[in-house]
C-alpha cells in the first residue's frame, strides 16, 4: 500500500502506551518510517514542585513505552526520543531534524494545550510540515453529540442518554496498532537514549513506590484486570471511602497508559448482559466525556482572563465569598486537614498524603468548603490541581462547578452536604476516619464522626482532647448552613431578574 510521507513524527503527550493508540496508529499507516517523541516540557514542569507524583508516574509509564516501542519496531535503538525543552518549539526543530514531512499527534482539548498546538500548527506549516491530531481521549468529542436544535448539552441526562444511542461497535473499536508496527524506525544517529532520570529533568523522587500504584499500561491492566472482578457491585460499593469499590484507574485515564476505548466497550458489553455495576461505571465514564465537551464548547469555564475559572453560569461569579485573614485561616485548616469534621480532616489527609482522594469525599469536602466556609470554589479547584495525582482540568472544573451550584447540571444552591450525615452514612464504623486520623482511632464508632459531641469519659478513655490533639469545629454546620443560604440570595435575585 503507498505512503503518503516517507517520514513522519509521533508525539506523545498523555497517551502514554502503544496498543489502541489513535495518532500512532494514523501516522503508522500513512508513514513509510515512523519517530516516536515525548518532550517534558518545561512550560508545564516549571510550574510545578520539585516533588510531584505525576511527573514520577510519567517517567516510569515513559520508560515502559520506550521498551514497548522498541520491541514492536524490531530494533535495538528504536523506541523513544526523549526531550527536556519548550514543546512549543521543540517539536518544530526535531521534525526538521529528522526529516519529518508530518507531525502525529492526539487531541488535547484543555486551553494552553490548544494554543501550544496552535502555535507548533502555524510553525510546522511555515516549515512545510503538516500536524494531523485525533480523537483519542473521548468517545464522542465537539460537534459529534448535540442536541436535536444543534447545540451542545448542558445538562448531563439528556447527554447520556444521547450518548448511549449513539455509540456504537466502531466507537469502541480498538486501533490495530500492531498491523503497521513494522514501520516503527530506528532513531536517528545521535537521538538513541535512555528515558531521562527524575534527576535528569531536575525532580524528586515521591512515595508513589511505597503507595504502590503502578505505572504503564502494564500497571493499568494489572488494575483493570482486578476490577473486572468486582465491576458488577461498582453501583453498591463506590460511595464507601473505605471498601474497595473504585477502578483506581483515573491516573491511567489521565495520562493515557490505558484506552478509554477499551473501558467503555468492556462496561458497555457489561451494560448489554445486565449488569448495574458496569452501568454505573459507564456512566461515570460518560461523566467524563460531558466535562470534556463543556470545557471544549464554554472554554471560559477555565480560561478566563488572568487564567482563572470562571462559573458556567454567570450569575454566581456576583456571590461574595469570605475573604480576609479569617478566611485564610479557615482555607488553611481545610487544606491541612484540622476543620474538626472528621471525614473532611480524613479525606484531605488521605489526598495531601497520596494524591488520591474518594469520589464521594471529592464532593464532601468540595461542598464543605463552599458552603460551609463560605470559601472561593477556585481556591479548592487550584489546589486539587496541585495535589490530585489524576487532576483533569476538564473534570476537575466541572466537579468543583458542580458542588458550587456555579457549573451545568450542577447540585443546586440550596442542598448543602451535611458534613456529619455524610460520615454515618458512608463511613459508618468510622473504619476511613481510623486510618488517616489515628489520633481519634479508640473513639467508639458513634463518637467518631462529631467527636465534640463525646462524652468526656469517652473522649479520655480515647486519648482524645479537643483543641490539642484533634481541632474543636472551625464552624458550626448549622449555623454555616444559613449564611450560605444568605450567601446565595444575590443568585436568586438576578435569576428572577431574567
Amino acid at each position: 500500500m503507498d505512503k503518503t510521507y516517507n517520514t513522519g513524527l509521533m508525539w506523545f503527550r498523555r497517551d502514554l502506551r502503544a496498543a489502541d493508540n489513535a495518532a500512532l496508529y494514523h501516522a503508522l499507516k500513512a508513514c513509510k518510517q515512523v519517530h516516536c517523541v515525548f518532550v517534558f516540557d518545561r512550560a508545564i514542569l516549571e510550574q510545578l514542585p520539585s516533588r510531584d507524583r505525576r511527573v514520577e508516574f510519567i517517567q516510569q509509564s515513559l520508560v515502559e513505552l520506550d521498551q514497548q516501542l522498541r520491541m514492536k519496531s524490531g530494533h535495538p535503538s528504536g523506541g523513544l526520543i526523549i526531550r527536556h525543552a519548550l514543546a512549543s518549539t521543540e517539536i518544530v526543530q526535531l521534525a526538521r531534524q529528522i526529516g519529518a514531512q508530518a507531525v502525529f499527534a492526539n487531541h488535547d482539548y484543555e486551553p494552553q494545550a490548544i494554543e501550544r498546538d496552535a502555535r507548533v500548527r502555524g510553525a510546522l506549516a511555515n516549515a512545510g510540515i503538516a500536524l494531523h491530531t485525533a480523537k483519542d481521549q473521548v468517545i464522542f468529542e465537539h460537534e459529534e453529540l448535540l442536541t436535536q436544535a444543534g447545540k451542545p448539552y448542558v445538562v448531563f441526562t439528556p447527554y447520556k442518554n444521547a450518548w448511549l444511542r449513539k455509540v456504537g461497535g466502531f466507537d469502541l473499536k480498538a486501533y490495530p496498532v500492531d498491523k503497521y508496527q513494522s514501520a516503527l524506525a530506528p532513531r536517528p544517529t545521535g537521538l538513541a537514549s535512555d528515558v531521562p532520570s527524575l534527576a535528569d529533568i531536575g525532580f524528586l523522587t515521591t512515595n508513589l513506590a511505597a503507595l504502590k500504584i503502578p505505572a504503564g499500561s502494564t500497571g493499568a491492566a494489572t488494575l483493570l484486570a482486578d476490577f473486572v472482578k468486582r465491576m458488577d457491585r461498582y453501583d453498591t460499593t463506590r460511595d464507601f471511602p473505605a471498601l474497595k469499590g473504585p477502578s483506581y484507574l483515573s491516573v491511567h485515564l489521565r495520562f493515557g497508559t490505558v484506552s478509554v476505548r477499551e473501558l467503555a466497550r468492556l462496561a458497555h458489553d457489561r451494560l448489554q448482559r445486565g449488569s448495574p455495576g458496569a452501568a454505573t461505571w459507564l456512566g461515570e465514564l460518560i461523566w467524563r466525556d460531558f466535562y470534556f465537551q463543556i470545557l471544549a464548547h464554554f472554554p471560559h469555564v477555565a480560561n478566563a482572563p488572568g487564567g482563572a475559572s470562571r462559573s458556567f453560569k454567570p450569575e454566581y461569579d456576583a456571590i461574595k465569598w469570605e475573604h480576609g485573614p479569617h478566611a485564610d485561616a479557615l482555607f488553611s485548616a481545610w487544606r491541612e486537614g484540622r476543620t474538626g469534621y472528621p471525614l473532611v480532616d480524613a479525606a484531605m489527609t488521605q489526598l495531601n498524603q497520596t494524591g488520591y482522594m474518594h469520589n464521594r469525599l471529592r464532593m464532601v469536602v468540595a461542598s464543605f468548603l463552599c458552603k460551609d466556609l463560605g470559601l472561593d470554589w477556585r481556591l479548592g479547584e487550584r489546589y486539587f490541581a496541585l495535589h490530585l495525582n489524576d487532576f483533569d482540568l476538564a473534570a476537575n472544573n466541572g466537579g468543583w462547578q458542580w458542588a458550587s451550584s456555579s457549573g451545568c447540571d450542577a447540585q443546586p444552591w440550596f442542598r448543602i452536604f451535611n458534613p456529619v450525615t455524610q460520615s454515618e452514612r458512608f463511613d459508618a464504623s468510622g473504619k476511613f476516619i481510623r486510618r488517616y486520623l489515628p489520633q481519634l482511632a479508640m473513639l467508639p464508632d458513634a463518637a467518631i464522626h462529631q467527636p465534640w459531641k463525646a462524652s468526656p469519659m469517652e473522649l479520655l478513655s480515647a486519648g482524645v482532647e479537643l483543641g490539642n490533639t484533634y481541632p474543636q469545629p472551625v464552624v458550626q454546620h448549622e449555623e454555616a448552613r444559613e449564611r450560605t443560604l444568605q450567601r446565595y440570595t444575590v443568585v436568586r435575585k438576578l435569576l428572577s431578574k431574567e
